[in-house]
């Protein structure tokens, strides 16, 4: 699964506008213009036969447009004394399905139980145990490297719960 094709399925998703993604992203301190974000967001099964004005999101570009769907739906973080307001940090290390996991649940302020409700409906039967290690540090020991399919019964899910 394509980082283009997890920025569909979100926009899906959430019906996103045109105008919200470039928000967003901007949010995330990234500009695009509504051409290139629609760029973004053109489905494509081979890369090789992609058209010419296809922009292939990296990691970065994701971590970017989720952190701005974060302060999209939360509302810009409160400065903290001697801190600097600003977007969030974007590393682009992580697993963009790790990253996708952990920063959904902040950006919709979801508990554990309904991330578990949100894969059930996707079609899937989670553990609290193994959400836990999906939602890690990379670093920690017990941390588990989350799957393609796992990232697209999560997203259906989400389309279920709010596209029904």
């Amino acid at each position: 699964m394509t980082n283009n094709d997890i920025l569909i399925r979100l926009r899906y998703a959430f019906d996103i506008k045109n105008v919200d993604m470039v928000e967003i992203f901007k949010l995330g301190g990234m500009d695009y213009t509504k051409e290139e974000v629609l760029n973004m967001l053109i489905k494509i099964n081979d890369e090789e036969e992609a058209p010419e004005e296809y922009i292939k999101c990296n990691n970065k570009m994701l971590e970017a447009f989720l952190n701005g769907l974060i302060t999209f739906k939360r509302g810009p973080q409160k400065a903290r004394e001697g801190q600097a307001v600003g977007p969030l940090p974007v590393s682009g290390k992580e697993n963009p399905n790790n990253m996708l996991l952990k920063k959904v649940k902040i950006a919709l302020a979801l508990t554990t139980e309904e991330m578990l409700e949100i894969l059930y409906d996707g079609g899937i039967k989670v553990t609290k145990g193994e959400l836990g290690a999906i939602l890690r540090n990379p670093s920690h020991r017990n941390y588990k490297e989350c799957g393609d399919s796992f990232v697209r019964n999560f997203l259906r899910g989400l389309t279920y719960k709010y596209r029904a």
